[in-house]
Order: structure tokens, then C-alpha cells, then sequence
């Protein structure tokens, strides 16, 4: 982001004149400064994407607008997406450049896009960063909540599929959500956002940039306060960072990990770490013991603020960069779709993370040498190791030594079965 946004209101004047209004004006200061840091300037992407507006979703609090996309062939019971913008933006300008519609098209889940106004927040942000609008059953974040209970009631969505994302304050939101509401989101994906309640003891700006280091514990610790009687399960979560990111240091990405691991009760040593997409993105997986990923990081390399999307037709690619703030790299939303488990065409994507996804057909077996698997295009290698397939189940170095069986179930599908495959 570029410094001259700054120097419009020359820090020890800004503080002087914070110290000299009342709360509600302080709030709408530090508003129009977070909004400029997070998101830049107004986009002016020309719509493409039909959405409808949603009336009388629910009481409001939060006087947020409510928007739903919803496929022309949708199933029954469907999963639901709720998308949050970034500051600035709008939930038209998400839809048409985020890839999310086209992905609801093609994998059969409902999209809902909630979206703020400047009489909320004078830069259009989510107010990640209030205590009003960061707890449960108050403010925005129940006015989020309200959406989602009326897309099941409403579109006949299944309660049990019911997924967040968001940019930059979006993200920020979607921590939020999480944390608010882990009985309601069975998963989430914060693009360029920051752990649940930063802000509790520390400036928005703080928070951004440089970021705040807490231990895993205490991360934890904030998001169990703002429920303390839930017991959980704790919602899954992907966390997406560009590796250039001067707006929302990626520092958070770490602290990001560090909350969400520790609620899983995980070790922040990645279970697996792999390559992804056309520029190599880097994603480390936290495992559960029952094999799913409870947490993964996706560092992108080589972009700033913003989400990665990847312009095109290719079955990988998607989004576009029709306004700021939507950046030429990876399909983001594609894989996150995948982590969600709504990617159809992934084979795992009907249950995400589950080793072995299951086949009524009589499943082939291979058994063979790490090197063997890899040539034969059963599995790939990624920094020294072995990875199958589908699954990608870590199979050890990548030499000749080692030898395993891979069970392939769907076709396409590889996972581990030494000593297991008819």
C-alpha cells in the first residue's frame, strides 16, 4: 500500500485530534484509516454477476445488506458460502471478481454475500475491530449469523455445510465468525486478515502491521472467551497470506495458525508441506487424528494485499482482476472451495481431508518404491519427501528405499495401504 495514504493526517497530529473527540468519533476516525491501510481505493469493476438483494433476513443489528447468488441448477439441501468484501469494496465488486459465483455453478452450493455501508464504517469495512460488532449476538456479527439462518430456512440449506470467507477486513470478519459462531461455521478461509480479537488490548494498526505476537495458548484462549461454554468441535480453517504483504503483515498468517492449531489441540510443525498452483504456492497442512486438515496456511509468493485469483477458463483457474485488490496468481477461491469439501471435481471433495474418500468398485493396488510411485504418476515429491495422489499422504523420502503400497479408490485417488489392499 502506498505510504502517501498517510500522510494526509501526519501521525502526531492524527493522535491529537483522536485525543479530543469522543468515543463515537474516535471510532470513525480509526475507521477511515484502517479501511484506507486494508483495501485503497474505490474499484470501479463494471457488474457482471446477478445477484439478489435479501429483505427482511432478520432484526439487523448490524445494519448490514444481504445478497444471495444462487445457481441456476442448484440441489437440494445445499451447502452455503457466506463471501465478505474488503474495505471499499462492495459485495458486487467480490462476486464479479472473486471466481466465487462460477465455483457455486460448477460445485452446487449457495453463495451469500453480506456487505457494509458507509454509515457503518466510512471506508465500507466490516468492523472486525469493535467489540459491538465482534461478539456473539450483537452488531455485525449477528446480523452475519441472521443471513445464514435465513438461507436454511428460506433456500432449504443444510445447517450442517455452512462455510465464511473474506479479504483483508472480510478476513478480519471471518475470524470473527469463527470464533463467534463454531457451532454454526463448520469451516472458514481468511484471505489477508488477522487472528480473533487482536484488537482486544492492541491498536488496529498494531495489529496490521507489524502484527502481535501471542503464544498459541493465548490465541487460543480469545477465541474460547468469546464462548466460553462451548465445548466444540472447532471449526476447520485455511488461512491465505501474500508473501509481499506490507497492509496486513503476513506475520498474522503465523499468529493466525498459532490460534486456530492450538484450539485443535495440534502442534504448529506442519503435518505435511507441499507445492500448489501455477506459481508454487506454498501450503502447510495441520492433521487432526482422524486424518482431516483442521488448519492449513497458504503463502503465496510474489503478491501484495489482496486475493489471489487467476483469470482464465482452465478447470484451476478462476476470479479475475477487474478492480484493486484482486491479484494475478492462484485460483484462491478454487482451493478453498477444495478445503471446504465443495470442489467436485476433486475426488476427496465430498468429505475434506478424509484419507480414503471411499469407492463401491473394487479398488487397485500398488505396490512399489517411493521413486516408482512418483514416475508412475501415483504420487509427486516435494522437498525430498513422497506425497500420494489425492490424498497426499506423506510417504517418506523420495529415494528408491522406500517402499509402499498405494490403494487407488476413486480413479485418480491414491492413499496409503501397506498390509491393508485386497
Amino acid at each position: 500500500m502506498s505510504p502517501h495514504l498517510f500522510r494526509k493526517v501526519p501521525p502526531a497530529r492524527l493522535r491529537a485530534r483522536l485525543r479530543s473527540r469522543p468515543l463515537s468519533r474516535l471510532l470513525a476516525v480509526v475507521a477511515v484509516v484502517v479501511g484506507t491501510a486494508l483495501a485503497g481505493p474505490l474499484p470501479t469493476a463494471r457488474a457482471s454477476v446477478t445477484l439478489t438483494r435479501v429483505s427482511g433476513f432478520g432484526t439487523d443489528p448490524g445494519a448490514l445488506t444481504m445478497y444471495v447468488y444462487r445457481p441456476a441448477s442448484l440441489p437440494a439441501h445445499p451447502p452455503v458460502v457466506v463471501a465478505l468484501h474488503g474495505c471499499t469494496q462492495n459485495a458486487q465488486v467480490y462476486a464479479d471478481n472473486s471466481g466465487l459465483p462460477q465455483l457455486a455453478e460448477a460445485d452446487g452450493f449457495l453463495l451469500v454475500l453480506a456487505e457494509t455501508t458507509t454509515a457503518n464504517n466510512p471506508s465500507r469495512c466490516f468492523n472486525w475491530f469493535q467489540t459491538g460488532d465482534n461478539r456473539r449476538d450483537q452488531g455485525e456479527a449477528l446480523s452475519i449469523r441472521q443471513m445464514v439462518s435465513h438461507a436454511v430456512t428460506a433456500y432449504g440449506a443444510d445447517p450442517q455445510r455452512v462455510y465464511v470467507t473474506g479479504l483483508s477486513a472480510g478476513g478480519a470478519m471471518t475470524s470473527v465468525m469463527l470464533a463467534a459462531y463454531p457451532d454454526v461455521f463448520s469451516a472458514g478461509a481468511v484471505v489477508a486478515g488477522l487472528p480473533y480479537d487482536c484488537t482486544k488490548d492492541n491498536s488496529p494498526y498494531l495489529c496490521m502491521n507489524p502484527g502481535v505476537d501471542l503464544s498459541p495458548a493465548a490465541w487460543a484462549g480469545r477465541v474460547r472467551d468469546a464462548r466460553p461454554s462451548y465445548p466444540g468441535p472447532w471449526p476447520r480453517t485455511a488461512i491465505w497470506y501474500g508473501d509481499q504483504d506490507t497492509t496486513v503483515a503476513p506475520r498474522n498468517a503465523t499468529e493466525l495458525r498459532d490460534q486456530w492449531t492450538a484450539l485443535h489441540g495440534l502442534s504448529q510443525t506442519p503435518t505435511r508441506t507441499t507445492a500448489i498452483g501455477p506459481d508454487a504456492t506454498r501450503q502447510d497442512q495441520y492433521l487432526a487424528a482422524d486424518g482431516t486438515v483442521a488448519v492449513e496456511v497458504d503463502r503465496v509468493p510474489g503478491i501484495g494485499h489482496g486475493t489471489p485469483v487467476d483469470p482464465g477458463t482452465g478447470t484451476e483457474q478462476c476470479g479475475g482482476t477487474g478492480a484493486p485488490y484482486f491479484l494475478d496468481s492462484i485460483c484462491s477461491s478454487r482451493w478453498i472451495a477444495r478445503f471446504f469439501g465443495l470442489d467436485t471435481s476433486d475426488p476427496g471433495g465430498s468429505d475434506p481431508g478424509d484419507p480414503d474418500p471411499g469407492d463401491p468398485g473394487t479398488p487397485a493396488c500398488w505396490t512399489a518404491s517411493n521413486y516408482a510411485q512418483v514416475q508412475a504418476g501415483r504420487a509427486t515429491t516435494t522437498g525430498g519427501y513422497t506425497y500420494a495422489n489425492g490424498s497426499h499422504q506423506n510417504m517418506g523420502l523420495y529415494n528408491t528405499f522406500v517402499t509402499h503400497t498405494l490403494k487407488e479408490s476413486p480413479t485418480g485417488y491414491y492413499t496409503l495401504a501397506d498390509g491393508s489392499c485386497p
